[in-house]
């Protein structure tokens, strides 16, 4: 598999001067395509920059993506979330406490409302090349899932309006316990927010490039994590993606993980017609080695 596209992540869009030189620092790299990773806070106070600072992408032959980037703490992200801020009851619920927690429930109508808007929007004022689902995800379980259960008991969401769409689904009430009609149903609903997000956004431009950014996990019969994009098969079948990925893994892990992650996105990928994606960590953590980044990088061509 030979590579196509070398894209890098770019936070803090706020004046077009400062991007054009990070971009042609970008360029100088190799790069081909750069995520604009657009925060809530970004769309309500920066917004006329942006399509600024896409056109000077275009410019200066970047392609272009837009990552809603902690959007309502649902997405990958470290940023605060606006929607949160303002929408206290369209949150995910522990399905153990019953707890509220800081991330928004994407199977609300508030929130699938509120995050087309703020897509469809960016989509019509900016003309990127496409978007880019970073990490969608469950607040729980946060470790990992097994057949021993512990760790990850605990899941969401079990706020009231997944328990209607279960029970209207499934006709009995949904239980407390992640039983395997929870977790289809946790699939099935993750996915909708997303399908229709991507569909209206290709009524805008069909030729709208959408990736959508899985966590990389081993999803075999002893280890999953359960947080709602881990069937990749269901991921990769959505009609309205084009591109398949999954996200950076540790440098301290086992080159075996990484080669298995890597083996396995294409595998899907091309099982399902989609291009392929694989995430090299660029930030928090770096390896002990730095041959290390070009050896992983072989392994993703």
């Amino acid at each position: 598999m030979a590579i196509t596209q070398t894209s890098i992540s770019y936070y803090g869009l706020n004046y077009v001067e400062h991007a054009e030189e990070d971009f042609a620092e970008m360029l100088s790299h190799g790069c081909t395509t750069v995520i604009l990773a657009i925060t809530e806070f970004d769309f309500d106070f920066w917004r006329p920059n942006i399509p600024k600072i896409v056109d000077k992408a275009h410019e200066m032959g970047l392609r272009v993506l837009i990552d809603p980037w902690g959007n309502g703490k649902y997405f990958g992200g470290e940023q605060v979330s606006k929607f949160l801020q303002d929408n206290v009851e369209n949150r995910q619920v522990s399905a153990l406490t019953g707890e509220k927690l800081p991330y928004a429930c994407f199977n609300t109508n508030s929130y699938r409302d509120y995050f087309r808007n703020f897509c469809t929007t960016l989509a019509r004022e900016c003309n990127p090349d496409g978007f880019f689902w970073d990490e969608p995800h469950y607040a729980f379980p946060k470790g990992i899932a097994s057949i021993t259960g512990g760790v990850a008991d605990d899941w969401t969401c079990f706020c009231p309006v997944c328990r209607k769409r279960f029970e209207d689904y499934y006709g009995y009430a949904m239980p407390k316990y992640m039983t395997n009609d929870v977790k289809l149903f946790r699939w099935r609903e993750a996915l909708v927010v997303l399908s229709e997000t991507s569909k209206a956004l290709k009524e805008i431009n069909p030729k709208l490039e959408i990736t959508c950014c899985v966590h990389a996990t081993q999803n075999g019969y002893y280890v999953s994590e359960y947080r709602g994009y881990d069937n990749w098969d269901m991921v990769a079948s959505c009609p309205y993606f084009d591109v398949f990925s999954t996200t950076i893994v540790n440098w301290a892990l086992p080159e075996d993980f990484y080669r298995d992650i890597t083996d396995r996105t294409v595998a899907v990928a091309k099982k399902y017609g989609k291009l392929s994606e694989r995430w090299l960590m660029g930030y928090y953590k770096q390896p002990k080695d730095w041959a290390q980044v070009a050896k992983w990088a072989d392994i993703a061509e």
